[in-house]
């Protein structure tokens, strides 16, 4: 069963990725801060991330560009409420990350991992990041 890190400081919204993914048989841990997402991937080996983009405690991005540089070809969804993700693939940590605008129906998340497996395994000609549509 492949495991997912679901990080986002909204209890309500980390709550509904995680019970998504498990329906989809996905084993899932999660964390509220980036900081307990990184400390959480270092200690549980994972499949791959979904990461919202704006944490209370730190710039999701941020965190991508951390977990990237442990597993350099982590399949990563980075979400948020914007309807841009400006700078998003400003550099190579961030690259090939598949981006979902919230509010996402559970298909739609679904369809953006298999994409950011997808986007790791076969990256574009430019390696440039990837917006996710159902």
């Amino acid at each position: 069963m492949p495991r997912i890190l679901v990080v986002d400081d909204q209890k309500d919204v980390r709550a509904m990725i995680s019970m998504v993914l498990r329906v989809n048989h996905v084993d899932v841990v999660e964390a509220a801060s980036a900081s307990a997402g990184l400390q959480v991937f270092r200690e549980t080996p994972c499949d791959a991330a979904i990461v919202d983009v704006f944490l209370g405690d730190a710039n999701g991005l941020d965190l991508v560009a951390r977990l990237r540089e442990i597993v350099p070809d982590l399949p990563v969804v980075a979400v948020s409420g914007m309807t841009a993700f400006d700078g998003a693939a400003l550099s190579e940590e961030l690259t090939r990350v598949v981006y979902l605008q919230k509010p996402f129906r559970p298909a739609e998340l679904m369809h953006a991992v298999a994409a950011a497996r997808t986007a790791v395994a076969q990256p574009d000609a430019n390696g440039t990041t990837i917006a996710a549509s159902a």
